[in-house]
Parts: structure tokens; sequence; C-alpha cells
């Protein structure tokens, strides 16, 4: 599970890059149950979201040229320089250098040895994500790759991140990865691993994508609203036994995220 005492490599804040922020707010909040507050120095560039009074995400305007609108997943480090420094050695990429977020964090952007991109996290006046676990926040964190094995090593070097093979939950082929932060618990574990086809990977243009898994308290009802605000269900609503109901979905500008109504006994 994801908890709020952040620890090295644990998921701690996630921010979306939308076109259109005050949609993007709209959007999740009919879906997830969010409020959505533009921060006032931003110009309504960019805004908090909350679930239940507490921090549940960020929302800001994609000013990247010509990338997608995206869900861009964070992981505590106590030194984002460090992690940088880990990142090059460990053969990824510095997307966005270390800087300091207005005093909220420090942060940074980095893109793994296969492609896929994730940030890291040193806490400043916010620690990070208030809302986890919950409905309406972060329950899970995954990463569809195309080489799950280099992609774990790498993972691996930067934040020593534990691993766990399972057979996929309702007998698909393969095997799924489970992550848990350095020296933690079982009950600790964050995120998956799985490895797909390139031919998988459209949802992302054809590479490996970390996407986060929100709960809610029924997943049906949760996609039929996807449907009605303009986003799209791709697979599911679908149960995964022990696991939960899930569906893969689109939000209106094409950001992917999955919906997670938690099995009554999580077994994972």
């Amino acid at each position: 599970m994801i908890t709020t005492d952040f620890v090295p490599g644990s998921p701690c804040w996630l921010d979306l890059g939308a076109p259109d922020v005050s949609a993007a707010g709209d959007f999740y909040g009919a879906v997830l149950g969010w409020e959505f507050e533009p921060m006032e120095d931003s110009g309504g560039a960019f805004g908090l979201a909350t679930s239940r009074g507490r921090t549940a995400a960020g929302i800001g305007l994609l000013t990247e040229r010509g990338a997608r609108s995206a869900w861009m997943l964070y992981f505590f480090t106590p030194d984002v320089h460090e992690t940088a420094a880990s990142v090059l050695r460990a053969g990824g990429t510095v997307r966005v250098e270390p800087q300091d977020a207005d005093g909220w964090a420090a942060v940074a952007q980095f893109t793994d040895p296969q492609g896929g991109r994730f940030a890291a996290w040193t806490p400043g006046r916010a620690r990070g994500l208030e809302a986890t676990d919950d409905p309406g926040a972060l329950c899970w964190t995954e990463l569809y790759t195309s080489d799950a094995s280099a992609a774990l090593a790498f993972y691996e070097a930067v934040f020593g991140w534990q691993r766990e093979e399972m057979a996929m939950p309702g007998g698909g082929d393969g095997t799924y990865v489970i992550v848990t932060p350095a020296g933690q618990p079982r009950e600790r574990m964050h995120g998956g691993v799985l490895q797909v086809p390139a031919e998988q990977l459209s949802l992302s243009q054809g590479v490996p994508d970390w996407h986060p898994v929100f709960t809610v308290t029924d997943c049906d009802a949760a996609a039929a609203t996807v449907r009605t605000k303009g986003g799209e269900v791709v697979v599911g609503p679908s149960d995964a036994p022990g696991i939960g109901r899930m569906a893969v979905c689109l939000d209106g500008a094409g950001a992917d995220f999955v919906l997670m109504t938690p099995a009554a006994v999580p077994t994972y």
C-alpha cells in the first residue's frame, strides 16, 4: 500500500500535464471526487487537487512542445541531486535538472534506459501527497515496459527497490513483478512492473509508461463517468481475482490512468 510516511523510493507525488488545466480539473473532479483550486500566483497554469480536504495531486499546463498529456509519478528521495547522479550511473537520462519548486520541494525528471519517464522529489515546505490509498487517491503505480528485466535492474540501482514475482492475475500470460521500497515489509509494496510487446504501448506512443492507479468505491460508476465527461475506457471494467475490479482509462486529453475498486481482502 502507498502511505504518507514516505521512505526513499516510495511514491510521494504525482501531477498531470494537461493542455487545459480547468478542463482536467473538472474531469477528475467528476470521476474521482476531487476539488481543484488553481494557485493564485500561477495565472491558472497550475493548481492542487484535494480529496476530502487532503492534497491528492497537482494539475499543470502542458508546455513541452510535442509532448502528450500524461501523468508524472514522483518518488521520494532525501537528495534529488544524488538521485540524478544515480540515474546517470545506471544508464538513464536527466530530462529536467534538479531544481527548487518555489520552496515546495526540490524536484527533477528522468528517463529510464527504455524510455519510461519518472521524477524524484525531495521535500521542502510540502512533504508530498496527503491523500493516498483511500477513495479518490493514488493507491498503486505501474510501469508497462518493453524490457522488464533491464528496467528493474535500473530502478533497483537508483532506488534500491525490492522485487517479488507473481503470476499474472486471472491466469494471464507473463509475470507481474511487485516492487517495494528498500528495507520495507511486503505490506509497503507500492507498484508493479509488467513487460509488454512494443505494439501494446500504443497509449504511450510506443514508449514505456508509468501510470497511476486510483482507488474508487464503484469502478463501474466511475468508468461510466469517464465516458460521460469525454474520456475513454480502454479496458474493463473487469475483475482481477484477489485484487479488485479495474478499468484502464484515458481522460479527455488522452492521459492514461487506472481505476480500481479493491477486493474486500487484497492479496496482490
